[in-house]
């Protein structure tokens, strides 16, 4: 009887030893596919959580994404600034729905309730906030740079002044951020493609030899011309001239010439008063100044260009108006009244000289 009590004894302890009778392998097993259902439980709450609409619940929120900004510190950002409840989330958004793609650097404007997934999607798309910078018409280089350099949207060192004539002056819609030099190459840029588009349209038999010609008549009708109509006819005066030998006598070249000589007298591309700082007019010793941009003084265009042009003044020069005007004079409205003679011209200068009159007894 003792040796069957030990045999069933022993039996007893191999059942205890052995739990509910599973080996360690298929509790290995158990517990992998445990946690395997628990880490696609937490993934489908995590999709849940991308797809659904953000903590912010006002439009009109901004944020700045930092160039090099890897997703993780722009997910904390996020959470931080309230837009989103879990960095973690976006950060897995990103790798889900983000396709590989970096995130770009910008401003963001972010709409309310924006999901985590509509987030990545505006961040790798690029949808940052455009700022306008413009440009007048007319500009002088130095000018140009002067606005760059001011630019609180722009960031970089301020470029050195880009030389006469080569930027196009027009607005540009910027991401906040851009860099000074790549705005001002982006401009140089428009206006190389400008001056290719209106030189190959040009009219025939023009007496302008190279687009640098073009270039430099445009931006002598640009600082002419207050009205964009006129343009055209202000062109064709100034060709007319140059087919018939004769000086172009443009006003503003006196004046670019004198402030590049004598840059005290000048502000803005004006001529001032030196003692009083207010806005004059060009002196006689001034008309007889030679600068070699002084078009009084040069049976020729300047060596250069006096400002930037636009494209519509390229385009005047271009295909200017037909007619055989050869002289205008200030109307007094902005405008300006043009002659085909020299007496039609000196009773059109004498009524100018009377508004000029009439006007500084009003001011006095």
């Amino acid at each position: 009887m003792g040796g069957r009590h030990d045999h069933r004894r022993g039996k007893n302890r191999r059942r205890r030893s052995g739990g509910d009778g599973r080996s360690p392998a298929s509790l290995l097993i158990a517990a992998a596919g445990g946690l395997f259902l628990l880490i696609l439980a937490l993934l489908g709450l995590a999709l849940v959580e991308a797809n659904r609409g953000g903590p912010n619940t006002t439009d009109g929120a901004v944020v700045v994404v930092p160039r090099g900004a890897g997703v993780s510190s722009i997910g904390r950002m996020l959470e931080e600034e309230g837009h989103v409840r879990f960095a973690p989330v976006f950060r897995m958004a990103a790798m889900i729905y983000g396709g590989g793609r970096p995130m770009q650097a910008g401003e963001y404007e972010i709409p309310a309730r924006a999901s985590p997934r509509a987030l990545v999607a505006m961040i790798t798309e690029g949808r940052a906030l455009l700022h306008s910078i413009t440009f007048a018409e007319g500009l002088t280089s130095d000018a140009v740079a002067q606005v760059i350099a001011e630019s609180e949207v722009l960031s970089g060192a301020a470029p050195p002044p880009p030389p006469e004539g080569s930027v196009l002056p027009e607005t540009y819609n910027v991401e906040r951020g851009m860099d000074r030099s790549e705005l001002l190459a982006r401009m140089r840029a428009a206006h190389d493609r400008a001056v290719r588009e209106v030189w190959a349209q040009r009219a025939p038999n023009l007496p302008i030899r190279s687009p640098e010609e073009l270039v430099t008549l445009a931006s002598i009708v640009e600082r002419e011309t207050g009205v964009a109509e006129e343009r055209p006819r202000v062109a064709a005066v100034f060709i007319n001239r140059l087919r018939r030998g004769m000086p172009l006598q443009s006003d503003p070249t006196i004046i670019y010439g004198v402030c590049r000589q004598h840059p005290e007298r000048c502000r803005n591309g004006r001529l001032i008063n030196e003692a009083t700082g207010r806005i004059r007019t060009i002196r006689q010793s001034e008309i007889a100044l030679d600068t070699g941009y002084n078009t009084y003084r040069i049976p020729r265009l300047p060596p250069g260009p006096i400002a930037n042009p636009g494209r519509a003044a390229l385009e005047a020069v271009a295909n200017p108006a037909d007619t055989d005007d050869l002289f205008f004079v200030a109307d007094g409205s902005g405008g300006h009244v043009f002659a085909r003679t020299v007496a039609e011209h000196e009773r059109n200068v004498r009524r100018w000289r009377e508004i000029e009159r009439t006007r500084l007894a009003a001011e006095n």
